[in-house]
């Protein structure tokens, strides 16, 4: 036996086996967050470190964290991880080593951050996995700078690619290395057609790009440089190029050159001044005054027209405001208006004025103002287009004057006149208008002045169908028609009118003026005229037979031819007497009070007071009023042969009354006498009782009562008025 002892040899941890036995601060070396799980993936080393990013402090005792010790995790796209398909744990499971991985850890406060883990598995000398270790750290500071970065290089690109404006990268040797969409439809080129080639390809101008590419590998730089570019559809654009240099120790590298289109501002420039230039031609060539003035009135530009209008050179205009040769009257009303259109009240205005020339001529222009005025609205300059209306106005004037010429003829006419235009609407009417139709008319009513309108006929006739309105349709004079007029106060008035159509210097119709001529009394002395034959021809036959009668019945009651002509004279005169009264009415209507006083007139000059009438205003129609006539005439012979009136104490009173009785109206008369001799009633019925009963009962249908009292001779009668009227 050998007397050499032999050794245990002792055999080597593993690096799990070194860091479970090492003291729990030796991971406190270690600059960055770690920990360790067993081969179970219980958590059992941890340093400070670790702890602080997961805001929390497991307990290694209680064998409850597996894998990880952080509150939650989350993959990047925030869709939470569970620990056991961490990457610590595939690390346990299958010994998955993981570099620069990235996790998202919630602490328990919420707050979250980007971690970059790297993990190994820890294996003995078998290879057998024993556990595993997890070195993280904080990447969210530079994860926020790297998305930083990122989103700037994005919105760079996209400035690149969707900028409105061209743009470029030109290298050192003038070949285009990059260009961006709006580059590219601009020239109408696609970017296989259009990157690669020399710059110089599509410049029209040599001279322009190649002082261009001098200025710039000069270190210059461009702003707003023009060229004219070639697009493909062989059009020139014209552009102005800005662009600077990149120089690199020295060298020049390339250029980045910004591209804007001006051919639509280099086109509307051109129509602006071709416009300026047609502008300044209609200007000077204008037949009407142009003048711009400044906001005092000064005027700053006119054209020769108003130069001519006024009598004063250009430039003596230039040094006045238009208020200096504004007539002084009417000075007022344009500075008020122009300041009005300066402050913004108003944009334009009209008015008429007078100007006076050096020589003091007057003359009358027409101004039209307007502003022109900057995009805020601040007043820039006045325009004001002036018109030489003075020829005009003297013209004016002496229609004015025509007119009121007219207008006082057609006032004077003792006719109604008035006229319309084409569509028969009233412009004009006189007083005389006024007086016919019983109403003012309105200006602007159609067709007519008259309030209504009846035919000759009697028949309404619509005002859209009377004359004025055939004359308008027809376009031609209407003559020879009568119609009738009704007031509002229902009286009528026939009348002539006169349609006649007016037509101005074309022929055109422009109106009508009509006359409507009265003919009321015309058609009252038809009426007369008619009346009076109707009358005379009944009055010649009753004439005839009263005188008949009056000779039978006087011859009747006569002793003697010379009694018979006495009482037939009598009689006989006051049947004329009577037809007297009516004669000198006209064989019209007449008062009673008139025929009593006509035929009591020589009594009552003779009886003084003796004699009284009394009675309200009633008009009889001819026959009443003879009938009337001849009884007051009989009654009146009677009492003054035999009669009240025979005696000088004797009294007369005539007195009547008007009643209304069953729709009808009716006149009562009481002829009374007193104080005359004692009256005895007749044995007889005498001639003239029998006259009198004729003339009232007969003829007029009324009725005779003769009371014969000792006293006084009372006759009282009553009849109606047919076609007579009380005035009231």
């Amino acid at each position: 036996m050998s007397n050499v002892e032999e050794f245990p040899i002792q055999r080597q941890l593993t690096e799990f086996e070194a860091l479970v036995a090492a003291a729990p601060t030796a991971l406190e070396a270690i600059p960055g967050a770690v920990y360790v799980c067993d081969h179970e993936g219980w958590l059992i080393r941890y340093n400070s470190e670790a702890a602080a990013l997961w805001g929390r402090t497991p307990n290694l005792d209680s064998r409850k964290e597996r894998f990880c010790g952080s509150h939650r995790l989350f993959l990047l796209d925030g869709t939470p991880l569970r620990a056991e398909d961490c990457p610590m744990a595939d690390a346990i499971r299958v010994g998955t080593t993981t570099r620069n991985a990235e996790v998202i850890m919630e602490r328990p406060d919420g707050a979250r951050f980007t971690a970059l883990v790297n993990i190994r598995a820890l294996k003995d000398h078998r290879g057998n996995i024993q556990g595993a270790i997890n070195c993280f750290q904080d990447i969210s500071a530079h994860k926020k700078m790297e998305e930083e970065v990122r989103r700037k290089s994005s919105d760079l690109e996209d400035f690149f690619e969707n900028s409105a404006v061209g743009l470029h990268i030109v290298s050192g040797e003038g070949i285009i290395l990059r260009a961006n969409q709006a580059e590219l439809d601009l020239l109408g080129y696609r970017a296989d057609e259009y990157v690669g080639r020399h710059v110089a390809e599509f410049h029209v101008d040599a001279p322009v790009i190649g002082e261009i590419l001098q200025k710039l590998s000069c270190g210059e730089q461009l702003d707003r440089h023009p060229a004219r570019l070639r697009a493909k559809d062989g059009s020139i654009k014209y552009v102005l190029v800005t662009s600077n240099s990149r120089i690199d120790d020295g060298k020049f590298v390339n250029t980045r050159c910004f591209t804007l289109d001006v051919t639509h501002l280099r086109e509307a420039e051109r129509a602006r001044r071709e416009s300026e230039e047609r502008l300044a031609a209609t200007y000077e060539a204008a037949t009407v005054g142009i003048a711009e003035a400044d906001q005092t009135g000064r005027l700053l530009r006119v054209n020769d027209a108003i130069c001519k209008m006024l009598g004063r050179s250009r430039d003596q205009l230039l040094s006045m405001t238009f208020f200096d040769y504004t007539h002084r009257d009417d000075q007022a009303e344009d500075a008020a208006n122009y300041t009005r259109q300066v402050e913004g009240e108003i944009d334009s205005y009209s008015v008429r004025k007078r100007a006076c020339q050096p020589d003091g001529t007057i003359v009358y222009l027409d101004v039209y103002a307007s502003a022109v005025r900057d995009d805020a609205g601040r007043f820039l300059y006045g325009v004001r287009v002036i018109q030489d209306v003075t020829d005009a106005k003297r013209m004016e004037d002496r229609i004015r004057e025509s007119e009121r010429h007219m207008r006082d003829l057609l006032e004077g006419l003792p006719a109604a006149v008035y006229t319309t235009d084409a569509n028969g609407r009233i412009t004009f009417f006189n007083k005389a208008c006024i007086e016919m139709a019983g109403r003012t008319p309105q200006l602007g009513d159609e067709w007519c002045v008259t309030w209504r309108l009846y035919t000759a006929d009697g028949a309404p006739l619509p005002h859209d169908q009377c004359p004025m309105a055939v004359a308008l349709k027809e376009d031609r004079p209407v003559r020879g028609v009568e119609a009738v007029a009704e007031r509002p106060d229902g009286t009528l008035v026939p009348f002539i009118p006169y349609p006649t159509p007016l037509h101005d210097a074309d022929g055109k119709l422009i109106g009508a003026i009509n006359m409507l001529v009265d003919i009321t009394e015309r058609k009252q002395a038809e009426n007369r005229q008619k009346t009076l034959i109707d009358e005379l021809n009944h009055r010649v036959k009753n004439t005839l037979a009263t005188v008949q009668s009056l000779a039978k019945q006087t011859a009747r009651h006569s002793d003697s031819l010379q009694d018979f002509s006495k009482g037939y004279e009598k009689r006989l005169l006051g049947l004329a007497r009577a037809h007297d009264l009516l004669t000198r009415r006209h064989w019209e209507d007449a008062p009673l009070d008139y025929l009593a006083q006509e035929v009591l007139a020589p009594m009552a000059t003779s009886f003084g007071g003796r004699v009284k009438i009394e009675g309200p205003s009633v008009t009889l129609n001819p026959r009443a009023a003879l009938s009337v006539t001849m009884a007051l005439t009989e009654l009146a012979t009677n009492a003054a042969k035999y009669g009240a009136l025979s005696s000088e104490a004797g009294m007369l009173s005539l007195t009547w009354h008007v009643r209304e009785s069953a729709g009808q109206t009716t006149l009562d008369l009481v002829w009374q006498e007193s104080g005359g001799p004692p009256v005895q009633a007749p044995t007889r019925r005498g001639f003239g009782t029998r006259l009198m009963e004729r003339c009232i009962e007969r003829d007029l249908s009324g009725e005779l009562d003769l009371v014969f009292d000792s006293k006084g001779l009372c006759c009282r009668t009553t009849f109606p008025l047919r076609g007579s009227a009380p005035n009231g």
